[in-house]
């Protein structure tokens, strides 16, 4: 057996138990899911619609700053807004997008013909340059949300996450 077709194999088995973890939603495209998504605590995973390949996990907890749960729904809020630049996944997106040379120079012929954009506007078409979809599972809180971020972290950080 290949070395390729061990490795499918395994990320198969992996992807299985973290399927088995919890309760997922359907996966969805990204910016369609958040206005699903709920403001309870939990763990979310971006994947990649083409190939199925899952490129991040992370986890949400009660982000009541506001007066209002903000859980998942916030989390998503954060990276589709761009204000998540130099965090987790919102950093992630944005160091893959100006490693991009096309995405560079669509860059700079917006600037040259539409004036100059905020950071948080480079963050936000990062991340909605991925077009990935998303899943997650609630949980009764915060320490669940990590317990089941570090369950899935270990299973799949060997098989291409972007965590750091």
């Amino acid at each position: 057996m290949s070395w390729s077709a061990v490795h499918d194999y395994t990320l198969r088995e992996r992807y299985a138990e973290v399927h088995d973890l919890a309760d997922w939603s359907p996966w969805m495209p990204f910016a369609e899911a958040i206005p699903a998504a709920p403001r309870e605590p939990g763990v979310y995973l971006l994947r990649e619609p083409l190939t199925a390949i899952i490129r991040y996990a992370g986890m949400a907890g009660e982000r009541a700053a506001s007066g209002r749960p903000q859980g998942l729904y916030g989390r998503l809020t954060v990276y589709r807004n761009g204000r998540g630049a130099i965090s987790g996944f919102g950093e992630e997106a944005l160091d893959r997008a100006l490693a991009d040379p096309a995405w560079l120079e669509q860059q700079l012929h917006d600037l040259r013909h539409h004036g100059p954009k905020t950071a948080q506007d480079w963050a936000r078409e990062a991340v909605l340059r991925l077009d990935l979809e998303v899943s997650w599972s609630v949980t009764s809180d915060t320490p669940d949300a990590r317990y089941l971020e570090t369950r899935i972290l270990t299973l799949l950080k060997p098989h291409g996450l972007w965590n750091r």
